[in-house]
């Protein structure tokens, strides 16, 4: 498990808390809007570089990693992304959340849990693998927070369920996701019901004869009905002829 603290620095501005003409200020300068809180500190607002906060975010431990917080006029502290937003339609960062990390206070972070190995209910028996849990809380101090977790599927068979209780287990991390929350599994293979082209046709073709039948009954019957009218016209010429 590598941790998260990393040698690298963060460059931030003071700037002041203002309204959303401010922070389009701010962002025309190639700048995000921030803020910055904790460690028994004030919260102060700041503007950082968002590329690289991207490439803070995008790294290995994404937004559990721990950096220095450089702010110009002296405040230097460490601290790790707590939130973030995106522009919904070009996807730019638009604001983000700093805590300032005491290196000696245990932190609650969310980590990764990645499935390693080749489970027997996929291998032997036809099965697939589901992971229904993709990040677990844990508490620890800054410095032993885990990129990941890994968790070892090999021995799931049909019906066994791996659990948080059953990922590796450390002195130097807690685990506040319940012990007996599922993980992964191996579950059947769906069967799924594919239509036959000949099936498909008759589907097709099912709806269409009553429409068909419908349609030859009225036109029998619009027929009948002329006929029926023609008839009468018939004889009272017939008639007429007659009184001649």
């Amino acid at each position: 498990m590598a941790t998260t603290l990393e040698q690298n620095t963060l460059e931030a501005q003071p700037r002041e808390a203002g309204t959303k003409n401010h922070a389009r200020r701010v962002r025309r300068e190639g700048k995000i809007p921030a803020v910055v809180y904790g460690a028994g500190k004030d919260s102060l607002p700041i503007s950082v570089d968002p590329r690289h906060v991207q490439r803070i975010l995008n790294s290995v431990t994404g937004h559990n990693t721990i950096f220095d917080l450089a702010l110009t006029g002296g405040e230097k502290s460490k601290a790790m992304i707590v939130d973030w937003q995106y522009e919904p339609i070009k996807g730019h960062l638009l604001h983000i959340d700093l805590k300032r990390i005491a290196l000696d206070k245990v932190l609650t972070v969310s980590v990764p849990v990645i499935l390693r190995g080749e489970a027997a209910g996929v291998k032997q028996e036809g099965g697939i693998m589901e992971q229904m849990l993709r990040e677990v809380e844990i508490e620890c101090l800054p410095a032993d927070i885990p990129s990941h977790i890994d968790a070892d599927v090999s021995h799931l068979t049909f019906g066994k369920v791996l659990r948080v209780s059953e990922l590796p287990q450390s002195d130097k991390i807690k685990f506040i996701t319940d012990a007996n929350q599922p993980v992964a599994h191996v579950t059947a293979v769906k069967e799924e019901v594919v239509a036959t082209p000949d099936a498909t046709a008759a589907e097709a073709a099912a709806p269409a004869e009553p429409e068909v039948i419908k349609k030859g009954k009225q036109e029998t019957e619009e027929e009948g009905a002329e006929a029926g009218d023609k008839k009468p016209e018939k004889a009272e010429k017939a008639e007429k002829k007659e009184k001649k």
